[in-house]
């Protein structure tokens, strides 16, 4: 523990990213730490390259980039550099640590995030890990009987964590998700559609989801004769795709396609419906603004969790789900159906709210604050 005296102006770093699912609860985290000390120092570490040099900037944060990806279960030139980056990024975050002298160190999980953890408890710095899923990654699992805190957003996750460490938490959300009622309007317009009209939003991650993508393709036709819209994110990989596919059947007002929303309140708020793969964040954010939805779970996640995940809010009467290898043929019938049933629409907003847990972010400072001895 740290003395209360010291920590006039607590220094923290958050690690992790790769994708959003990790890099939106880090700045969750992160603004919550600032509103409650203002006088914090937060520094930033991710991996050089992948989107949180980008995003995490554009949230007002310094962040600095270590030489490190993950190591592919198949075989993989890229495999052969691995243990150069792994050696190259202890290193380096041995020296960020060093420096930048943190009273505590958050992990989010990510590529970035591992070699950080695992030199903070090296030299004896607290490590508060942040885990989203259900299924815990390789690097948390080794780290946590070094944290001092494990933050999680899944009951039972005692299978894989020390069970004194463990606190329920939730997933952070971003600030602006909290609350979207009595924004319909305003979101619909914003992406240039008719609020009148029902709207179904397809997120498929940060990177987009292929095999979404290829569902709505098959049978984007039968927009024509079911009058709604959508609000397409397509990922940066399928684009170009959509885009002509969507001019070339003439739905260019109705079906608006973009490669990553940056204002994800609006375009919760505009929709009627929503499309997403089962990750522990799409979970948190769809429970919080309450929205039907049709989930698509990502095949390949480890030990199929994000199945797990859907079915368990399936079971509750809180969700559908469509299975990948399924979409190009029952995706679009499954939502134009549930579009059709008000009441089913209004019992599953209902039983989706009860996953929610809005207050995750404050929790996990609460948590922080304990390990630094200033709660």
């Amino acid at each position: 523990m740290k003395e209360k005296q010291n920590l006039k102006s607590p220094r923290l770093i958050v690690s992790g990213g790769g994708t959003g699912g990790h890099i939106f609860p880090a700045i969750a985290i992160a603004d919550a730490f600032k509103r409650r000390h203002p006088d914090a120092e937060i520094l930033f570490v991710g991996a050089k390259g992948r989107m949180e040099m980008e995003r995490v900037p554009k949230a007002g944060y310094p962040i600095e980039g270590l030489w490190i990806s993950g190591f592919k279960r198949e075989l993989s030139f890229d495999n052969l550099s691995f243990p150069f980056k792994l050696m190259s990024s202890l290193c380096k975050a041995r020296k960020i640590l060093k420096r930048f002298k943190p009273d505590a160190v958050v992990g989010v999980g990510g590529f970035a995030s591992g070699p950080t953890m695992r030199k903070a408890t090296a030299m004896g710095i607290p490590v508060i890990i942040q885990e989203q899923n259900s299924f815990p990654g390789v690097t948390n699992k080794i780290v946590a009987p070094k944290a001092a805190k494990i933050c999680v957003a899944y009951e039972n996750m005692d299978r894989w964590f020390p069970k004194d460490k463990i606190v329920l938490t939730g997933n952070p959300l971003r600030n602006n998700i909290v609350s979207v009622e009595n924004l319909k309007e305003e979101g619909a317009r914003f992406f240039g559609l008719d609020p009148q009209k029902p709207i179904i939003l397809l997120v498929g991650g940060s990177q987009g989801a292929l095999g979404i993508n290829k569902g709505i393709s098959a049978q984007l036709h039968k927009f024509k004769d079911n009058d709604c819209q959508m609000i397409w994110q397509t990922g940066k990989f399928y684009i170009e795709q959509a885009a002509k596919e969507v001019e070339a059947q003439n739905l260019s007002d109705r079906v608006k396609t973009v490669v990553f929303i940056e204002r994800m309140d609006l375009a919760y708020a505009a929709a009627d419906i929503v499309i997403s793969r089962a990750g522990a964040m799409s979970i948190s954010e769809l429970s919080l603004v309450k929205k039907p939805v049709v989930f698509v779970p990502l095949p390949t996640a480890a030990e199929d969790h994000q199945t797990k995940n859907a079915q368990s809010l399936v079971d509750a009467d809180a969700a559908v789900m469509v299975r990948n290898d399924k979409t190009e043929t029952e995706l679009l019938p499954a939502v134009f159906d549930l579009l059709k049933n008000k009441e089913k629409m209004s019992d599953m907003s209902e039983n989706i709210s009860k996953f929610a847990r809005p207050n995750a972010a404050e929790d996990i400072v609460n948590e922080i604050d304990k390990v630094l001895g200033i709660s």
